[in-house]
């Protein structure tokens, strides 16, 4: 029997038989593939849906079912929030910083109210209330949280600030589960076909054409006529650790990988005929400093006592800035105002305290007139309502002048930073697969986290955006397929 691979496709020449034949063949079947698969079914195609699993979820049902939507919603509007198209779009912009997909940008911020509305119209509920504060899940079923920087410097001297996460209602963690489930059932309603417990092994093409896919279904080798063309909705490779090396070394200072089934495979297939693989450097991660809410109004600084970032910040943001520090680790300073015990989960450790921020960086072996100088120099511009190096931003600039004092450890290594990979195979605002030229290659789709999309930047990451970029292009590449003549 030959050995098929990922990283060669079959000719279809070669394909001894088919097992399987139509329209559309998707593969994954997260939030991506389910939106896919809506959306090619109502332009009335065939669709089969693959999942390697024994069921739908993927990277989505472990999510907290957030999705980044602005431009006037009406959570927005109920809580007196004025946001537009071109604020909206412009932060999306900012957020992706320097592997922005500008054209990404502008469809999404144009379309993300209609969008909205189809997710509703699949049956995903809000309640449609709004919750203040520094929030990175609601654990009552809330819609609209601040969930990026779109109030921090510098995101909010370009785009209008608002809050944008919302959230599927859920009372309690783990809002992704019932998305997906609601996807799902959409999907099947509208009648494609799924297939579970198969596994993608290679494609298949005529000529330059993506024509179909072999899977490994009860441990044979199935193969699978796509007349139209084939999606990948695999998410990305933060669980291929020759990827990352090859790929995203940096991604090796933590050690908390998130995700499901995540090993790069739809990029390696994508890679296969020709697609070309972007910003494969690009990773998310966080920390969870924000839980107690009232540390977000800390100071950080690295392993020399500087300041390092304006630590009103998405959390996320925070701690990717972190993690480029040296030293492996950074420290969390707070005053008796403002702490409270770490998360358990975190990882978080106590490692200095004081009366004076002189004694706390001695505890810290940190020279003399390092940390105390930082701290001296913050503490007096910030009872001016100042940040003269960061431009933090009220009400997270406050003095920490309350004795004692704590610094608190945030070890890349032991403390809880987990992550995820966020390049991937470029793709047009269709979802068609580009070669390194720029051309379409034909019949081959993707979405979500196997490529690279509105969260592009790891540094500008905003909660909710992975959602928004599956979904919506998830939905872009379904209609897109199956538009293609047979």
């Amino acid at each position: 029997m030959p050995a098929y691979s990922h990283y060669q496709p079959l000719a279809l020449a070669n394909v001894p038989h088919w097992d399987f034949t139509t329209d559309v063949a998707i593969i994954g079947f997260g939030a991506t593939g389910a939106c896919a698969a809506i959306e090619a079914r109502k332009a009335g195609a065939a669709v089969m849906l693959f999942e390697r699993s024994s069921g739908s979820g993927g990277a989505s049902a472990l999510s907290g079912g957030e999705i980044y939507i602005g431009g006037g919603t009406d959570a927005q509007i109920a809580a007196g929030f004025t946001d537009t198209v071109e604020d909206f779009t412009a932060y999306l912009k900012l957020a992706g910083g320097p592997c922005v997909d500008e054209a990404k940008c502008e469809l999404y911020g144009r379309e993300a109210l209609a969008h909205y509305q189809w997710l509703k119209d699949q049956g995903v509920p809000y309640r449609g209330n709004y919750l203040p504060g520094k929030v990175i899940e609601p654990t009552d079923d809330s819609t609209l949280i601040w969930s990026g920087s779109e109030a921090a410097t510098p995101f909010r001297l370009t785009a209008r600030p608002a809050p944008r996460g919302h959230v599927i209602q859920h009372v309690g963690w783990g809002g992704g589960r019932p998305l997906v489930d609601i996807l799902e059932a959409r999907a099947r309603d509208a009648g494609a076909e799924i297939h579970v417990d198969a596994r993608a092994v290679a494609l298949i093409t005529d000529g330059d054409r993506v024509a179909g896919v072999v899977m490994r279904i009860d441990n044979r080798d199935r193969f699978v006529r796509a007349t139209r063309g084939v999606v990948l909705a695999t998410g990305g490779f933060v669980f291929n650790e020759a990827m990352r090396r090859k790929y995203c070394p940096e991604s090796f200072r933590v050690n908390s990988p998130i995700g499901d089934k995540d090993d790069g495979i739809g990029i390696e297939l994508g890679q296969s005929v020709g697609g070309d693989a972007i910003h494969m450097d690009q990773f998310f991660t966080t920390c969870p400093w924000t839980i107690p809410a009232d540390q977000a109004h800390g100071v950080f600084v690295n392993v020399a006592g500087q300041r390092f970032i304006n630590e009103d910040c998405y959390h996320g943001r925070v701690s990717r800035c972190a993690v480029d520090q040296p030293g492996g680790k950074v420290y969390l300073l707070l005053d008796s105002a403002h702490f409270s015990q770490p998360l358990d989960l975190a990882g978080i450790t106590i490692a200095g305290t004081g009366n004076t921020w002189e004694e706390v960086e001695g505890e810290l072996d940190m020279p003399a007139g390092t940390l105390s100088a930082t701290m001296a120099f913050y503490n007096r511009h910030a009872h001016q309502g100042r940040d003269p190096l960061f431009d933090k931003q009220a009400p997270m600039l406050v003095p920490l002048d309350q004795a004692p004092f704590v610094a608190l450890e945030c070890n890349f290594e032991t403390s809880y930073f987990s992550f995820f990979t966020l390049g991937g195979l470029k793709t047009g605002t269709a979802g068609e697969v580009l070669n390194r030229g720029g051309v379409p290659i034909p019949g081959l789709f993707a979405a979500g986290r196997c490529t690279s999309g509105l969260p592009a930047w790891g540094h500008g990451y905003s909660s909710g955006m992975s959602l928004a970029d599956c979904t919506f292009f998830g939905r872009q590449a379904g209609r897109a397929v199956a538009q293609l003549k047979n």
